[in-house]
């Protein structure tokens, strides 16, 4: 071969086989381009997870390459946030895009990340309408009602979603049933940070980073929640169908943190924590290759019902609310819309 010809043919090669774009020779070749819904909360950390050059397993088989900022006028920490939140997630190499049409003309699977759940069944719309799998961050949407919706929408357009806090997936709560020191499970009071913000359902904001590991802990089945509120706290009292009791106690005084006090047959252990963003990121990447949702619609409902049923009781001086009753009351506001002219 001539001494030009191979250099031409050296050069192709190395171009080919070296990483563009910053990332790393390890990472799949045909990475899922994602693209984000608003950067006023996870935006960040979860960009620079996933478009790490050095991303391992399931992370190297997505990349972020476009972003829509969004951002809520009314939630202070929603423009904070995104003040930061923008400039770095474009320093990640993500193009920021002016409309959510423009998001899903660039890529395969979305991740709806805005702070304000309000929001969230105005921003799916085109996500289901464009055919493209959705994670939805929590909480998947304001209130009890838009939640109902968006699977609804889900349905209708045959595009799978899912919601999740990333608290489901620390160690100490998505194993531990199979503890051998716990034996048959009894029971769990579970614990985390209780911040309120206006515009949203008390728990919706924030608690249900505490709700949704007693969920994933005692699984579904929850019939009734009473509710104790005070100014700097909440306990949430919920009874399951078979019996058992889990509570969930809200913080805002005090000494804050994750975790739970599971009860067994055999002995009482500690569970919950955090583990960090990882754990869900890798189980986002499984559900937008799969199309398998790893929390199913009926359990996502049944944590926002039990939410709703707090907010009840709350409402009714401590008295307890069945979760069947706020579904029921929710599904009759949503068919009544749906019929308004």
């Amino acid at each position: 071969m001539h001494a030009k010809n191979v250099w031409l043919f050296m050069t192709t090669v190395l171009f080919l086989l070296t990483p563009s774009d910053g990332f790393a020779a390890d990472r799949s070749s045909t990475p899922l381009k994602a693209g984000i819904i608003g950067c006023d909360a996870h935006a960040l950390p979860w960009t620079k997870i996933i478009n790490d050059p050095k991303a391992p397993g399931e992370l190297a088989d997505m990349v972020v390459v476009a972003a829509y900022p969004g951002g809520s006028q009314d939630i202070p920490s929603s423009l904070e946030i995104l003040k930061n939140g923008v400039p770095g997630v474009e320093k990640q190499g993500v193009k920021i895009v002016g409309s959510i049409d423009e998001l899903l003309s660039q890529v395969d699977v979305v991740m709806i990340l805005s702070i304000d759940g309000r929001k969230h069944l105005e921003e799916v719309r085109p996500v289901f309408e464009s055919g493209k799998r959705v994670f939805i961050d929590k909480p998947i949407a304001g209130s009890l009602e838009d939640a109902i919706a968006i699977f609804k929408l889900s349905k209708k357009h045959n595009v799978p979603c899912f919601s999740s806090s990333s608290l489901r997936y620390a160690k100490r709560t998505i194993g531990i049933r199979k503890d051998p020191k716990l034996g048959e499970l009894v029971g769990c009071d579970q614990y985390a940070p209780c911040s309120l913000e206006p515009h949203h359902p008390d728990f919706f904001w924030y608690g249900i980073h505490g709700v949704e590991p007693l969920f994933t802990i005692m699984g579904p089945g929850c019939q009734s929640v009473t509710r104790i509120h005070t100014k700097g706290n909440d306990v949430a009292v919920g009874v399951w169908k078979d019996g058992k009791i889990g509570t969930f106690r809200g913080i805002r005084n005090g000494q804050r943190g994750y975790g739970s006090t599971v009860f067994g047959t055999k002995g009482i252990v500690p569970g919950g924590g955090f583990d960090g963003y990882e754990p869900l990121i890798v189980e986002i990447i499984k559900f937008f290759k799969t199309g398998k949702p790893p929390v199913s619609e009926a359990e996502t409902l049944e944590i926002f019902a039990f939410m709703e049923a707090a907010d009840e009781s709350k409402r009714n001086g401590g008295k307890p609310v069945t979760l069947e009753s706020v579904m029921k009351t929710a599904r009759q506001k949503l068919a009544d819309k749906t019929k308004s002219p």
